[in-house]
Parts: structure tokens; sequence; C-alpha cells
């Protein structure tokens, strides 16, 4: 099944294509076909959406739901709000993908109805990576750039799930994938001789990682590039400044080399 829900999620390319979509990506979102509903933060919605979206398989077994959303609860009346719950978003999801339950309930489980037509960002950015990986591997490195330029799509923030161990490693996991991203956009557009582009993600990679020196030293490469050498040289001073706050160090000897190269012999970078 999980299979199964990995090619259903990458045969949707884009958010409009989801009759019902969850983000996770930069805080909870819910959307149906194409309009973002009102659900209350911090409530029993988006807190069983947010947990069915955010496990493996979609599968959650009922005593874990019952007990992440009512943890005090007598068990008997947790189910039957659970019960309702269900219903209240069949209700207000289900015309969204022809009447079908939104949540499917089986063996003691629940599970979002990917087959219907319910996405989950978080997966359709794991799947257009996989795909740009595939592509890249095997020589097609347009198509894999495309697939990489719709997985940054997806990326609209840190994930935004709790602060146990699990949900830690996870948006970790989703934060490197997406910054690895960004190096390969950069280092890519820099290869074909667009430095505008190949800046903008650069920078967007700073943003999140400013100690990232490969980042300084392909913008300072980018900058010598288009003419502009005093700007490479603010570059150099900058990557020095944040390496210095944030780790106390000094730059690499690679970073210090195309310095040198930027100051003496620009026309060799």
């Amino acid at each position: 099944m999980w299979r199964r829900g990995r090619d259903a999620l990458f045969a949707r390319a884009h958010e409009r294509d989801w009759p019902i979509l969850i983000c996770l990506l930069g805080g909870f979102r819910l959307f149906k076909l194409g309009e973002a509903l009102r659900t209350r933060s911090g409530g029993k919605t988006s807190g069983l959406l947010q947990t069915l979206a955010a496990e493996p398989g979609y599968a959650v077994s009922r005593d874990l739901l019952l007990d992440r959303l009512w943890p005090q609860n007598d068990p008997s009346l947790s189910g039957q709000s659970l019960n309702s719950l269900v219903y209240s978003l069949h209700r207000l999801l289900g015309t969204g993908i022809g009447g079908a339950a939104p949540i499917l309930h089986d063996n003691g489980s629940y599970r979002l109805n990917v087959e219907a037509g319910v996405g989950v960002d978080v997966l359709c950015f794991d799947a257009a990576i996989d795909a740009g990986d595939r592509e890249a591997r095997a020589g097609n490195r347009d198509a894999a750039t495309g697939l990489f330029l719709r997985a940054v799509g997806w990326y609209a923030g840190d994930l935004c799930l709790g602060e146990d161990i699990r949900s830690a490693t996870e948006r970790e996991r989703l934060r490197a994938r997406h910054l690895t991203l960004l190096a390969c956009l950069a280092d890519y557009y820099y290869g074909c001789g667009n430095y505008a582009l190949s800046l903008t993600y650069a920078h967007q990679l700073l943003s999140s990682d400013p100690c990232r020196e490969d980042a300084h030293r392909l913008i300072m490469r980018c900058h010598v590039r288009r003419g502009e050498r005093a700007q490479a040289v603010r570059q150099f001073r900058l990557c020095s400044q944040a390496l210095r706050d944030e780790l106390g160090a000094q730059p690499e000897p690679a970073t210090k080399s195309l310095f040198d190269q930027v100051l003496s012999t620009p026309d060799s970078v």
C-alpha cells in the first residue's frame, strides 16, 4: 500500500491537482478543491489530520489516535468523539472527492484515502526529489532539474509537527533534503551560465544555513563571472563573519584560495 500511495502522490504533479491536500510544511493547512479551509489551530481536526499525514504508510491505530487526541479521557467517550470527528471530516471533505471517505478505517487502524485524492505535501516533496534523483542517475539533468524545481515548490517551510524526537528527526531530514536541493539547483544554473538564478538559489541556501561555505564560494564565483569583483570580496567577508559568529571558525582553505584568486587573478575563477 505504501508504494502505491507514493506513486499516487507523485502522479499528481501540482497542488491544484489534489482535490484534498494536507500541508505540514511551513504550518498546517488544509485545502479542498484548491480553496483553503479554516481549521482551529491546535484543534482536534488538525490534530487528527496531522497525525494521519505524518505516519509512514498513513496507517495509525485507533488506540494511538485516542491517546494523542484525548489523552485524559475515558476510552469509551474518546472512541465516540473519534467517530464523530471522522464523520464530520467526511461531511467537510467528502464532496471534494466524489463522496468518498477521506479517512478509511480498516482492522483497527485509520489512514488517509490517497487513492481517492487526499494528498500530503511532505510525501509529494519526497516523491519529486526521488524521481529527480532517478533522472539525474540516468544522465537526464534537465529533467532532473524540472523535478527538483517542483520539489522546491512543495517546501513552504519546516515541518510543523511536535517537538518529540521522532518529529524533530523528520523535520531535520526534510530540511537537509531541501538544502541539498537548493545547492543542486544553484550548481546547475551556474553550469548553464545563468548566474542570476544560481545566485537566487545560493542565497536561499544561505538564508537557512549561513555557514554553508560551498554556497558562499558559488556566490563569489557568480559575482566574478558577472564582473562584480567587489561583490565577491564582500561575500567572502560575510562568509568569514558568519563562521566567526556562529562557529568561532575561519573559512576553509578552498574558500581562502578562491578569495586570493578573486583578488589576484579573477579571470581564472
